[in-house]
């Protein structure tokens, strides 16, 4: 199997332009979803537990309504973030998470919470699963640079930078200087080489027996309705507790999926 160079730390650059200009394909790919609407409901079908969506930087609930309806479609227990739009880690974002995932979990009689979050909302995924682990029965992240570091870029550092006045401080501190261990429940880094929005390399979950990296064809900004992320997070979420396992997928779907590479961290 083939193996990559180290993945970077810092000094990732942002997409080049061009790449960011086909941001656009992400209206193909929801055109696309709907027309395999009814086939996607045939996805492998859950066991009720509770799942959490937590949405991009600047995006709402409104953009993971789809893949939430689908997740309900499919016998989940189905959860928005309810904190409006995602404008990074204010205090009422930050508090407010602690919050929904104390409510979900008093509602499920503690059940544990398979999480899912799109860019940003993958980021915060995986810092609320690293604090409470035993909460979390896995986290599923599309197109999340959750190794950015101080020095990285992305299409949208200006705009982060303009509302870093409002973030918490202790959380962004936190977040830049945190060797931020493995994390211990199965995590599964969803990818596309081609995101015009972040850096893919700042996407890739290092080497370990309960994570990984799938690599998908896609835009960053159709992530939430891209048919081949559905068939890989409904795979991921069927499986049951305690008998986690690397994603293949079947014969038929090959092509919609690139080799699987192992990263070293």
């Amino acid at each position: 199997m083939a193996v990559a160079p180290p993945i970077p730390v810092s000094g990732e650059e942002a997409p080049p332009l061009w790449m960011t200009m086909l941001e656009s394909r992400a209206a193909l790919e929801y055109a696309n979803w709907r027309t395999l609407g009814p086939l996607l409901r045939r996805l492998p079908a859950g066991d009720g537990h509770p799942v959490l969506v937590l949405p991009g930087f600047t995006a709402s609930d409104r953009s993971t309504a789809r893949l939430r309806w689908l997740l309900r479609k499919l016998g989940y227990r189905t959860y928005g973030w309810r904190l409006g739009t995602n404008l990074g880690p204010t205090p009422h974002i930050v508090q407010g998470l602690s919050n929904r995932i104390a409510r979900i979990r008093k509602a499920n009689n503690n059940e544990p919470i398979s999480i899912i979050g799109w860019s940003l909302g993958g980021i915060f995924a995986r810092v609320l699963v690293r604090e409470c682990p035993e909460h979390f029965r896995q986290v599923i992240t599309l197109g999340s640079p959750f190794r950015t570091r101080l020095g990285d870029k992305s299409a949208v550092s200006g705009l982060w930078e303009s509302l870093e006045p409002l973030h918490d401080p202790e959380f962004l501190e936190t977040f830049a200087t945190a060797e931020r261990p493995p994390l211990h429940v199965p995590a599964t880094s969803i990818y596309s080489r081609t995101d015009g929005v972040v850096s893919w390399r700042l996407c890739l979950e290092a080497k370990s027996p309960i994570a990984e990296n799938v690599e998908v064809f896609g835009s960053h900004s159709g992530m939430g309705f891209n048919t081949a992320v559905a068939y890989v997070v409904a795979d991921r979420l069927a499986q049951p507790i305690g008998q986690w396992k690397r994603f293949r997928s079947p014969l038929l779907l090959r092509a919609l999926y690139p080799p699987a590479k192992d990263y070293r961290g």
